[in-house]
């Protein structure tokens, strides 16, 4: 895989997903059954290439020297499938592929984050994520002899203006609408409508924001 390779939206893979399963011969690769949100095998050849590409990209941009904007910036176009031209970055920062990060305008990384984008993650414009937010797709069958072999995922997706306190974690397969503000250290384990204030463990609606 080369460094300036870009997956296609989610939805390409299963346009042509639906159209190869007519054809006797149709076999998906790990890389598609893992967009898909299905089982697949985290050892596939393809997967660990992907991702080797990503952890060096990330140890690259992690020991860049804030003075260094242009490398900073080359960096980023590289990593994230979208959002890299304008992506506002404190590393050091960690993902899995980085392919699957689609980034809205200027959104707002502090120290310390992880994105484990196995599934699709998208965020709208100008949100914030504090310090060591840790967003999570991957997902494991709670059968024990079924979890050595695979794993799936589900996709993950963040509104336009949302802030994201210090330390809260996002599960799989969360929506948090645009404009909310989710509390320090909260576990997001459902989804979080437009325009509130959500808190805890797990995160639970507040109040509504009213501006």
């Amino acid at each position: 895989m080369t460094g300036g390779s870009k997956d296609p939206p989610l939805h390409c893979w299963w346009c042509w997903g639906f159209a190869m399963r007519g054809s006797v011969d149709y076999v998906p690769t790990e890389r598609q059954k893992m967009l898909a949100g299905e089982m697949y095998d985290a050892l596939d050849p393809e997967l660990i290439t992907a991702r080797t590409r990503a952890r060096d990209l990330c140890q690259d941009l992690n020991a860049t020297r804030e003075s260094n904007e242009a490398e900073r910036r080359r960096i980023l176009r590289e990593l994230f499938g979208k959002g890299g031209d304008t992506v506002w970055m404190q590393p050091p920062f960690y993902c899995d592929y980085g392919t699957n990060i689609e980034l809205g305008e200027r959104v707002f990384f502090n120290f310390n984050c992880i994105v484990l984008d196995v599934c699709r993650v998208r965020i709208g414009d100008f949100t914030l994520f504090g310090p060591a937010v840790q967003i999570y797709t991957p997902l494991h069958p709670f059968n024990a002899d079924q979890r050595r072999r695979e794993e799936y995922g589900k996709p993950i997706d963040i509104g336009s203006d949302v802030w994201v306190g210090g330390g809260a974690i996002i599960l799989a397969g969360v929506s948090i609408g645009s404009r909310a503000v989710i509390g320090a250290g909260s576990v997001v384990t459902r989804d979080v409508p437009e325009a509130v204030f959500a808190a805890g463990n797990p995160c639970r609606v507040i109040r509504a924001i009213d501006e």
